[in-house]
């Protein structure tokens, strides 16, 4: 007992001394940090001002929870899982935000087209098409178009806004937009017909997407079924069919390096179901 207690007083001031004595390699991580959760939170249109001081905050809590696991439990183990689960599972779900996002403008991106090139079929010039889409197409590729409108009336030439704008969204069906405006106001073609048959390829696309989602749904249900499934059966073997054997696997270290080891390869196990089951044509 007096030795892990040592060993946790140790193992303590050694976090602590961390950002001391590797400040160089500590700044940098955390600059890729905030680097790529700027990014991320920029494309959910979400402030950034403060972000380096919610880093700070966060880093502090996963020293907490650290030592909290540490000192208060006894276990090393587990302070160490449930310090990488606090690092990853926060940046994991901006991420998925992120993604989710770009994803509901690639869908709604072909319907857009369609209305820009039926608005240039009218006799509209392309600015105001654009203040059309900006203000009928829904949340979020409108907020997109206010801002390529916005920076547009503020006399920023129509290419550089479709640069910034391609950029940010990281679409390849915006890129694809993007590149056929471009091409036809330089080489004086007939925008609308372009941009028309531009949405039919990519509604093709979006409907080939869509059933390839149909047809994997399933799958990717019984994949988080599967996840669950091994946490299911420890809290019937804790509660149930034998809890003193099974106590052993949170009170003893083997028991929490089994347990730990167990729910990483679980948790990788559902992710990489989920990414080989996603839709990528």
């Amino acid at each position: 007992m007096e030795i892990a207690i040592i060993a946790s007083i140790l193992v303590g001031i050694s976090v602590g001394l961390l950002p001391l004595t590797g400040r160089d390699y500590f700044r940098q991580g955390v600059e890729f940090i905030e680097s790529d959760l700027r990014d991320k939170l920029r494309r959910l249109r979400v402030n950034t001002h403060s972000l380096h001081g919610w880093i700070l905050i966060w880093l502090v809590a996963v020293a907490g929870v650290f030592l909290g696991f540490l000192i208060g439990a006894g276990s090393l183990v587990f302070a160490i899982l449930f310090s990488v689960l606090l690092i990853c599972v926060p940046w994991y779900v901006v991420r998925r935000l992120a993604e989710r996002r770009r994803q509901k403008i690639e869908d709604q991106l072909a319907d857009a087209m369609v209305t820009l090139s039926s608005s240039i079929k009218a006799g509209l010039s392309l600015g105001q098409a654009l203040e059309i889409l900006a203000q009928q197409c829904p949340n979020p590729i409108c907020q997109e178009f206010r801002q390529m409108v916005g920076e547009y009336q503020m006399g920023q030439p129509l290419d550089r806004v479709l640069e910034d704008t391609r950029i940010r969204l990281r679409s390849e069906n915006f890129a694809l937009f993007a590149a056929a405006m471009q091409a036809s106001r330089e080489s004086g073609g007939r925008l609308n017909e372009t941009v028309e048959r531009i949405a039919q390829s990519v509604l093709e696309l979006q409907r080939l997407e869509r059933k390839i989602l149909s047809e994997t749904a399933q799958a990717r249900t019984s994949g988080l079924y599967m996840a669950l499934a091994p946490l299911a059966v420890l809290a019937m073997y804790y509660f149930v069919l034998d809890p003193e054997n099974t106590s052993r696997l949170f009170t003893t270290v083997p028991g929490q390096i089994i347990l730990s080891v167990s729910l990483v390869f679980d948790i990788v196990a559902y992710v990489w179901s989920q990414y080989i089951l996603a839709s990528d044509i």
